[in-house]
């Protein structure tokens, strides 16, 4: 399993359990998360993200569609599908250790 469907599933673990902050512990202390075309963002730090997420937390699910590695680093764009329906694509960086550096989120 990949990097980007490991962290969808943790992501839609966390939209059915309501635990952000364990799902925010993925990402680096100095991690971004950015979104394109919705006015929200961008968030610096984990702190930021965790806080982010527990203030207005996503109510759908997501289906990974499809994944592509980026870089020989291993940074994948990934494309899903949310549970109510529309489409989105997102963009992630990887820290040396496996943490998420940065996180890009684009919405169809």
């Amino acid at each position: 399993m990949s990097r980007t469907a490991n962290h969808v599933d943790a992501f839609n673990l966390a939209v059915t359990t309501g635990d952000w902050d364990t799902f925010a512990d993925r990402f680096a202390a100095d991690a971004t998360m950015r979104f394109v075309g919705v006015p929200v963002g961008p968030f610096e730090g984990r702190t930021a993200i965790a806080a982010a997420y527990r203030e207005n937390p996503p109510a759908e699910t997501m289906t990974l569609l499809e994944t592509m590695t980026l870089l020989e680093d291993g940074d994948e764009r990934a494309r899903f599908r949310w549970s109510g329906g529309g489409t989105g694509s997102m963009e992630l960086r990887w820290a040396p250790d496996g943490a998420v550096q940065a996180l890009t989120v684009s919405f169809d």
